[in-house]
């Protein structure tokens, strides 16, 4: 009876356990692989056995210009994406909770971006940006505007990327926000009308502050997203031109395929992974800072 009445109390875990330990496993070991590997110099190309080198591989990361650029890309790539993605996202959001004549259409178009694959989007965005026939380059010279290089030039390169990125994923942070929408009881909007409240007010003080806890879960799946970014840079500049638009997982990826330093590229996904659970517990901090102002 005790050992049936015990099994009766924990049968949750034993059901669980299971898909947790698989879980865990394929987590765990390649991040420990990747750990140990960082600490050898080896060439995937080579026929030498790994040598241990201890931690020189993180010291020549950090004296490399190419990595700090890297970094300072992949910050103010993400960083600005997920601005205006944030921005935009919770003002569309706040447009689809009025009537108006198409919405469900408008709504339906709304979200195709989201849907397609990122290399497809990529390769219609490279025709866009197109220099010499280009429909971006043919809008500004029917305005009477200097066409520009867009993917082709160093300081319009980021910019253009993030342009794409913002298009195609504000429509997820909106159907997040939409969702959190659902949750806010009428009541207090009838109550704050009630009261004289205009409609700016009623988002400043009801909407916003109720919606904090929604608008933070998007911005940390966005925020992951935007960190881990490769698929959409690598179809459309491949880092250039001069590295300007390398992030680090695009030079992780250089220097683990292109290069077969396998010990260098494991030292850099490392401190990248170091980066991305520093970035998801700050922004975990002032989840829940809000939720406990709130």
């Amino acid at each position: 009876m005790f050992y049936s009445s015990w099994f009766d109390r924990h049968f949750k875990w034993f059901y669980t356990a299971p898909a947790v330990l698989f879980m865990v496993v394929m987590m765990a070991f390649p991040i420990l692989y990747t750990g140990r590997l960082s600490l050898y110099e080896w060439s995937m190309s080579s026929v030498m056995a790994p040598e241990w080198i201890g931690f020189d591989n993180y010291a020549e990361l950090m004296k490399s210009g190419r990595f700090r650029n890297s970094v300072r890309v992949t910050l103010i790539y993400t960083f600005v994406s997920l601005f205006f993605q944030t921005v935009l996202g919770v003002a569309i959001a706040l447009l689809f909770e009025r009537n108006f004549k198409g919405k469900t259409a408008v709504k339906t178009l709304f979200l195709l971006p989201m849907v397609a694959t990122p290399v497809a989007i990529a390769l219609v965005w490279v025709m866009i940006y197109q220099p010499t026939f280009g429909i971006a380059n043919h809008v500004l010279r029917s305005l009477g505007l200097t066409p520009l290089a867009w993917l082709n030039s160093p300081q319009q390169v980021l910019p253009s990327l993030i342009i794409i990125e913002v298009w195609q994923w504000t429509p997820m942070v909106a159907l997040i926000v939409m969702a959190g929408l659902t949750t806010i009881p009428s009541d207090l909007y009838e109550a704050a009308y009630v009261d004289g409240a205009t409609a700016w007010r009623r988002i400043r003080h009801i909407t916003l502050p109720l919606l904090f806890p929604t608008i933070m879960v998007a911005v940390m799946f966005r925020l992951v997203d935007l960190l881990k970014q490769i698929d959409l840079i690598y179809a459309t500049t491949q880092g250039g031109p001069n590295y300007a638009s390398e992030t680090l997982n695009m030079y992780g990826y250089t220097l683990g395929f292109q290069f077969f330093n396998m010990g260098l590229a494991s030292a850099m996904i490392i401190l990248f992974f170091i980066l991305v659970l520093a970035m998801v517990a700050i922004v975990n901090w002032i989840k829940r800072r809000g939720e406990v102002e709130l």
